[in-house]
C-alpha cells in the first residue's frame, strides 16, 4: 500500500526533473524574429539585470546580440561607482559580452525611490543607441515596473514617446515585462513548476488534438535549475545590495524563475 512518504520520495525525482531544464512558449525564440537580431534591454539600475530579467537574457544570448543598457548608475547612496562595477560583474556572469554591456550616468536620471523621470529625456538617449547598435527590438518593464519603483514605471513611457518620435522605418518592436500581483510574486519554486506545468500541458493537448501551437500567445521564458543559479550567482555579484530582503527575494521571486513578455502596439 501507497503511503504519503512513499508517494513524496516517488515525486521528488518528477518535480527536479522538470525543474531541470529551461522551457519557452514555442513563439519566445521568435522573439521577434532572432536571426541577427539587436535586441536592447533597458534597464533602471544596477541588479535589474539579475533580479528581473536574467530568465530572458540566458535564454536569448545564443541567439542573439543582447544589448543591456542601465540609466543610472544606482548611485541613491552614493555608490554609484561600486554599483557600476558590480553591474558589469554580474553582466559577465550571465554572459552578456563587454562590448554589449552599457550603463548612463545623466544628472536628470539618478535612482531616486519617489522621483519619476523624464520621458523625453529617456527617449533622447535611446535615439542614439537605438541607431548606433542598429537595435530592432527594445525590452523593459511594463507600466507597473513589476515593484511599482517610480523609475521602473518611467521606461515604458521613454520607450513608447521613442517610437512615437522616431523617423526610422519600422520602428524597433517594444516588449514590455508583464508585472503579475503579490499574490503570485512570491511562490518560490512553484512559479517555475506551475509555469512549466502550463507550458506542457499546452502542447500535449495540441499534440493530442494535431492542431498546431499557437503563436499569438505571449512570450514565456522559464528557467531551469543551471539558469535560476547562474542568477543566482549574478545577484551575488551586488555586492553592496545584499540586505536580508534582497535574499528572500532571490529564494522567492517569481522573476527569478519565469519571464512573461507583452507586444506593446503603439499607434
Amino acid at each position: 500500500m501507497l503511503t504519503t512518504n512513499t508517494i513524496l520520495i516517488a515525486l521528488i525525482p518528477l518535480l527536479y526533473a522538470i525543474l531541470y531544464l529551461p522551457t519557452a512558449t514555442e513563439n519566445a525564440l521568435n522573439f521577434p524574429s532572432l536571426q541577427k537580431e539587436n535586441i536592447l534591454l533597458l534597464t533602471a539600475h544596477p541588479d535589474d539585470e539579475c533580479m528581473f530579467f536574467a530568465p530572458t537574457i540566458i535564454s536569448l544570448l545564443p541567439f542573439v546580440q543582447l544589448h543591456v543598457l542601465s540609466l543610472s548608475t544606482g548611485n541613491a547612496d552614493g555608490l554609484g561607482d561600486i554599483r557600476r562595477a558590480e553591474l558589469m560583474e554580474s553582466l559577465e556572469v550571465l554572459g552578456v559580452k563587454e562590448g554589449n554591456r552599457h550603463i548612463v550616468n545623466h544628472l536628470a536620471l539618478q535612482d531616486n525611490i519617489t522621483a519619476s523621470w523624464d520621458s523625453k529625456i529617456i527617449s533622447d538617449i535611446l535615439s542614439s543607441y537605438v541607431s548606433d547598435l542598429d537595435i530592432t527590438a527594445i525590452l523593459t518593464f511594463d507600466r507597473m515596473g513589476v515593484s511599482g519603483h517610480p523609475n521602473h514605471r518611467s521606461l515604458p513611457e521613454g520607450v513608447k514617446h521613442f517610437i512615437e518620435a522616431t523617423t526610422l522605418q519600422p520602428p524597433p518592436k517594444f516588449f514590455a515585462l508583464i508585472s503579475v500581483p503579490t499574490s503570485t510574486k512570491y511562490v518560490g519554486i512553484l512559479a517555475p513548476l506551475l509555469a512549466k506545468f502550463d507550458l506542457y500541458s499546452t502542447k500535449l493537448l495540441a499534440g493530442i488534438l494535431g492542431t498546431p501551437g499557437r503563436t499569438d500567445t505571449m512570450p514565456v521564458f522559464v528557467a531551469g535549475v543551471k539558469e535560476y543559479l547562474t542568477a543566482h550567482r549574478a545577484m551575488r555579484a551586488h555586492r553592496s545590495q545584499l540586505v536580508w530582503f534582497r535574499w528572500l527575494y532571490v529564494l522567492f521571486s517569481r522573476y527569478m524563475w519565469v519571464n512573461e513578455w507583452n507586444l506593446v502596439r503603439l499607434g
